[in-house]
């Protein structure tokens, strides 16, 4: 039996494990989305199902899930044999979505961590690259209609044998995408975090023993179950329903819909997708691993004082969603995925939740990652360039107070890149960067504010592309609150204005130096009654311009 401050300092210290390999990869990484924006997690996992031991606390909460399923499908498929056995020092390197992944662009390193010539557990990170290939830069193509076309697929090979970079494999790699002569230091970024997760952790093995912590790890996810069960019990024991809209799929103009039922019994929570729309033409579909991780991410924001171990998810029983967008299979395109349906499926469990726990879940948030990305050429610095801008929006207010103004999105905490970083990076200039007033939903307490940014292309050409969501829906307030604004994109090519045509969705959009791309980001839902708001509130609103008289 473990005291409880021994496991309590055990239990810090496999966090700080991770925290140390999420600091290292984004101080080390080249790519303005890793280094600034801090697009990437950290994580350590069982050795015997690839369960989720410890994940950094600044790692995107998506990859919550993602990560153990894609750890746990290597270690199967090494079991099987039809993934190379690993030695010390090997990392693997995978990016398919349908092995326990995300979108093309969401990079995974995995890593064995040996402890007397043995797998004592799995050290792994994500990474977004700003490209993998496809036909569009940067990834995002908003027509896809096969994964084909939006980047290359990479199955677990071993992208380092026993500490040697494999240059051939690194070579086709570098092939296939553009910008590949950056794609080094990102690639040894992720390394190296997984380097000074081993360091740390052998000390922390070293400090209290391999059997001592065996058993720590053990009890922490057994004490995570039993708390998610605690929490749940506050529910009363029912049905709870939630729905959800994606504005489309980039190819198809008409709306899908997540449609969710919740049944609490007892201490678990069964959550059904029976009724959504089926698998789509375009890259909005979601892959399975996606899917469940949205759910435990969904949870996590309803009560984050549960420890984030496998234990948590536990007392959650997701129905497989067969048939559905929500469960996409080979070939189905789904860049659209972690960025944007995993923010729905997450809106649909804070609506279905939100009578049962008012005190708790909010209205829903902006719920998109703005996924903006340029690709070109820029003369003045002789090569090709792609950008990656995601932004933030508002949160839905909630029982306390107003929401958050432009925070980070549902599924993470990455925050957009300064504009002093992307304007030396390539070849734009920021004319407006500010709060979207008067986007919050109004309610008791009002949503939060979006945002409203606004670069020109200075010279050179380019191509835009845009993977968003929320154009045709605002964000759904709650208990009487109002929606949020709906998210707005204009680009001006020679001064003409176009809106595209699935709102915030659309490829390949040819910019000339002098042209413009502005956007709007959703507020966030409101909350109860507007008639209940504090006069006070009301009045400095309006007074500060934040909303119209």
């Amino acid at each position: 039996m473990i005291d409880p401050i021994t496991l309590a300092v055990i239990q810090a210290g496999l966090q700080q494990v991770c925290d140390e390999m999420d600091l290292t990869f984004s101080r080390a990484a080249f790519s303005p989305v890793i280094a600034e924006a801090n697009d990437r997690s950290d994580g350590i996992y069982s050795a015997e199902d690839g369960a989720l031991i410890a994940q950094g606390a600044g790692g995107l909460p998506v990859f919550v899930g993602t990560m153990q399923y894609s750890t746990r499908t290597l270690i199967e498929m090494i079991a099987e044999g039809t993934v190379a056995a690993p030695q010390p020092d090997d990392i693997y390197i995978v990016n398919d979505p349908y092995l326990g992944g995300t979108h093309l662009m969401d990079v995974r390193f995995a890593r064995p961590f040996y402890r007397n010539g043995q797998i004592y557990c799995w050290l792994s990170n994500t990474g977004h690259w700003p490209d993998t290939g496809g036909s569009v830069p940067g990834g995002f193509s908003a027509s896809a209609t096969a994964v084909e076309q939006e980047g290359l697929r990479l199955p677990p090979v071993r992208l380092f044998k026993q500490g040697v970079l494999d240059t051939e494999i690194y070579a086709i790699i570098c092939s296939n995408i553009r910008v590949a002569d950056q794609r080094i230091g990102d690639v040894k970024a992720q390394a190296a975090a997984l380097k000074v997760g081993e360091d740390r952790l052998n000390q922390l093995l070293d400090r209290y023993g391999d059997d001592t912590v065996s058993a720590a790890i053990a009890d922490l996810r057994s004490r995570a179950a039993d708390q998610m069960r605690a929490r749940i019990s506050e529910i009363d024991d029912g049905t709870y329903h939630g729905v959800a809209y994606v504005d489309s799929d980039g190819v198809v103009n008409e709306p899908l819909v997540i449609n969710l039922t919740i049944t609490k019994a007892d201490t678990t929570l069964t959550f059904d997708f029976a009724g959504s729309s089926p698998p789509c033409l375009g890259p909005m579909n979601s892959v399975l691993a996606t899917t469940l991780s949205s759910v435990y991410l969904a949870m996590r924001h309803i009560f984050p004082e549960v420890p984030i171990s496998a234990g948590a998810f536990e007392p959650l029983n997701v129905i497989r969603p067969t048939d559905t967008f929500l469960d996409a299979h080979y070939p189905r395109p789904v860049s659209g995925c972690a960025a944007e349906v995993s923010q729905r499926i997450a809106e649909a469990v804070f609506a279905a939740l939100v009578h049962a726990l008012p005190e708790r879940v909010t209205a829903a948030p902006a719920g998109t990652s703005g996924n903006f990305a340029l690709g070109g050429y820029d003369p003045e610095k002789d090569r090709n360039f792609v950008m990656y801008q995601l932004s933030g929006g508002g949160y839905g207010g909630n029982a306390q107070h107003d929401g958050l103004t432009n925070g980070c999105s549902t599924i993470g905490i990455s925050k957009a890149p300064p504009v002093e970083i992307m304007e030396q990076a390539f070849p734009v200039l920021y004319h407006r960067y500010a709060l979207r007033e008067n986007s919050g939903g109004a309610g008791e307490h009002r949503g939060g504010f979006g945002l409203d940014y606004e670069l020109e292309l200075l010279r050179g050409n380019a191509k835009a592309s845009f993977v968003m969501d929320h154009g045709r829906f605002g964000p759904q307030g709650a208990l009487g609150g109002q929606d949020g604004a709906v998210n707005e994109v204009e680009v001006w090519q020679s001064g003409h204005r176009h809106v595209p045509e699935h709102l915030s969705k659309e490829q390949d959009i040819d910019l000339a130096p002098g042209d413009r791309v502005r956007v709007k980001t959703p507020g966030g839902g409101g909350y109860g009654d507007p008639a209940k708001r504090d006069p006070k509130l009301l009045a400095e609103d309006i007074r500060l311009g934040r909303v119209k008289a």
